[in-house]
């Protein structure tokens, strides 16, 4: 790809088109510099595969020109990836001390921690990477120190506004300074990059402070143990249900390593200063169980957090029953319906009292909605609004109000290269991007063969048959087959053993001297006794034993 020397321009390869992920990059005179490195989750769509993170395949192309990682703020979709990307990044980052604190746990446990430079950012600070002149504008969100960014280059100002929300009543941090907005859209604004999640919602902007004093009332109203499920990195969420807790003179337990690592920072950081300190597993049973409040992980339903294996009567040191409360302060990731619904039963069946947003007002959302949106349009007057960071439905919905704005809306896609200037602003180029899941030690491509498989066997199971043969190609004893999820032990396999020693002694000599053709051979004949036995198309391997 031929790159202009004398321009400005943006590249998304994750979080754009889609939930999660997030991972954009700038362009300016031909150095790069990134914004945030998140990772995304499968959902019931795709359970080969768990965490998924963006293909940094252009930009490890490009590392040597790429001046920084910027992060906008802590949460998982934002900063997640680092460790399993960095070595495709090699680059500075440029980090709040909160954020620090949590990207520093994830290095040190990938042994990354002393290969990584990390600059902090102040809040409200203003810096130069390169030509890149940044501002930071502090914004409400669900985690401390979130912030937009305005862009300044000598082609013009671009706002790029991370997530954010304008909440009266910040349960962490001030009121996002809107006057600041407004000075930025009298400076003049080329373009504005903007988080479009929760665009779809039209009703009034929703405050954190709404949901403590909900959850303080719901709280002290129940009796008996209550536990409240959350995403672990939302810590205004955290520090609501602790001082609800509080309120009601009840202790709280944390349940999960990640509930942990989050508390570690904040405390780290100066945040939950008048909250006591929270209870363990470790240390749990010190205190009154009937009276406790526990916050636990698990609020999408995976499949090893803390709430699911307590609904399956599986967790360790927790089961829940007849007269506990559960209450879920969390709304639903698209895709995650299912197995939400399924954790949620499993606790009705044992008598757990069920609690969502349908029922109280137990969540708000950290993004902003169509009224919010719309007045940021009003305040920053971009020239160009450019959605990012939601499906295409919420990438039309503000695309809807940047042209209801004055604005005009671009709609690009992860890989799409826009050129903002010089203008006429435009998509000018499409680099690979793709998607990558996280397999133990190492990164496979979620279209590569190894998924493949990993789907096929999911789908249609496998099956696996080894024989012996001489040197003349005579068996030598009986097949073995195993078809583990298609067969079980008391299906009689001697018949499909017997038809299929057969097949093999009547092939031609020239191909059961060949390992090659006969495995071939060996597979198809599989293919046909089974395939119709079982109505599938099993992944199937053959073993040969030459003696």
């Amino acid at each position: 790809m031929n790159e202009l020397r004398n321009d400005f321009a943006f590249l998304p390869l994750g979080g754009t088109g889609e939930i999660g992920m997030n991972f954009n990059l700038y362009r300016l005179n031909g150095f790069w510099l990134a914004f945030d490195c998140g990772i995304g989750f499968s959902g019931n769509d795709m359970p080969e595969a768990d965490i998924i993170v963006p293909d940094p395949e252009f930009i490890n192309r490009h590392k040597k020109k790429l001046l920084g990682l910027v992060i906008t703020h802590a949460h998982e979709d934002h900063i997640g990836a680092i460790a399993y990307l960095w070595n495709s990044l090699e680059c500075p980052i440029y980090a709040t001390p909160f954020a620090a604190s949590i990207i520093r746990r994830k290095l040190r446990e990938a042994n990354l921690v002393n290969d990584v430079i990390i600059h902090f950012i102040k809040m409200g600070d203003h810096i130069k990477i390169g030509e890149f002149d940044l501002e930071f504008i502090p914004v409400t969100h669900s985690i401390p120190e979130a912030q937009s960014v305005v862009i300044r280059t000598p082609y013009g100002t671009v706002l790029h506004t991370g997530d954010w929300k304008f909440d009266p009543e910040p349960v962490i941090g001030k009121p996002t300074d809107l006057s600041k907005f407004a000075k930025i859209g009298q400076e003049g604004v080329l373009a504005m990059i903007c988080d479009s999640t929760n665009v779809i919602v039209k009703r009034p902007p929703e405050s954190e402070g709404a949901v403590r004093k909900s959850l303080v009332d719901l709280i002290a109203s129940i009796n008996g143990r209550v536990a409240v499920t959350c995403f672990a990195s939302n810590v205004s969420r955290i520090e609501t249900i602790a001082y609800a807790a509080k309120q009601a003179n009840r202790p709280v337990v944390i349940i999960g390593r990640s509930l942990q690592n989050i508390e570690i920072a904040a405390r780290e950081n100066g945040y939950f200063k008048d909250i006591p300190p929270f209870y363990t597993e470790k240390n749990m049973y010190e205190i009154e169980q009937e009276n406790v409040v526990l916050i636990i992980t698990g609020s999408q339903g995976e499949e090893r957090s803390a709430l699911t294996r307590i609904s399956y009567d599986t967790h360790q040191h927790i089961s829940f029953g007849e007269g506990d409360t559960v209450i879920y302060s969390s709304r639903t990731i698209p895709g995650n319906e299912l197995a939400i619904m399924r954790v949620q039963d499993n606790l009705a069946r044992r008598g757990v009292r069920v609690i969502t947003s349908f029922d109280h007002l137990v969540h708000v959302s950290g993004h902003a909605s169509h009224d919010e949106v719309t007045e940021l349009y009003k305040l920053v007057k971009p020239k160009y609004g450019i959605p990012v960071h939601g499906e295409w439905i919420h990438l039309n919905a503000q695309a809807e109000i940047a042209k209801a704005c004055n604005a005009k809306p671009i709609i690009i896609e992860n890989g799409e290269i826009i050129q903002l200037a010089p203008e006429p602003t435009k998509i000018i180029n499409n680099v690979p991007y793709g998607r990558l899941t996280v397999d133990g030690n190492r990164l496979l491509s979620i279209d590569g063969n190894v998924l493949a498989a990993r789907r096929r066997m999911l789908y249609n199971g496998v099956i696996v048959a080894s024989f012996a043969l001489d040197e003349k190609g005579e068996l030598l004893s009986d097949p073995n087959i195993t078809a583990p999820g298609l067969l079980d032990q008391y299906e009689d396999c001697d018949v499909i053993i017997d038809k299929f020693a057969d097949a093999i002694e009547q092939l031609p000599l020239e191909i059961r001297l060949n390992d090659e053709d006969l495995t071939e051979k060996s597979k198809s004949i599989l293919r046909r006794i089974l395939g119709r036995k079982l109505n599938k198309k099993p992944l199937i391997e053959v073993h040969i034993i030459r003696l």
